[in-house]
């Protein structure tokens, strides 16, 4: 695995490789839960232009393999979450893109409970802090 450089900036990185659910690999088609996740992002980024400002990045393994379906909500500077067992359909993808801009919107990545979407409550795995901060 190398690195490649994507533009800075809001984002969620999606791992594109991630099961489908926890006793699924894929769907009948053969796609990948995570690869659907990320044409789900992509299809809610294009239906509304309040999300245009967030990256959906795809990556082979988060490394969040006993989870299904997971993204790493990220921005220049703040705490990033990444959060996991999604369904990789629409209502999934529009809540991810939802706190994704929240989190943007936000001094340090941190985003009030209250605005949190209902579809990201009980996905987040982890929160990492940005490089030479941590989190007190």
């Amino acid at each position: 695995m190398t690195l490649q450089a994507v533009a800075a900036g809001p984002s969620v990185v999606v791992c594109n490789t991630c099961r489908l659910a926890p006793d699924q690999r894929e769907d009948g088609t053969g796609q990948r839960g995570g690869a659907l996740l990320a044409d789900a992002l992509r299809a809610a980024q294009a239906a509304d232009p309040a999300y245009a400002h967030i990256a959906v990045q795809e990556m082979p393994c988060l490394f969040a393999c006993s989870r299904h379906c997971t993204v790493h909500i990220r921005a220049p500077g703040k705490i990033g979450y990444v959060l996991g067992d999604f369904t990789p359909d629409a209502a999934a993808a529009q809540a991810i893109l939802a706190y994704a801009a929240h989190h943007a919107a936000s001094v340090e990545g941190q985003v009030r409970y209250a605005d949190w979407p209902e579809g990201v409550k009980g996905h987040f795995i982890t929160r990492t802090p940005p490089e030479g901060f941590v989190a007190v």
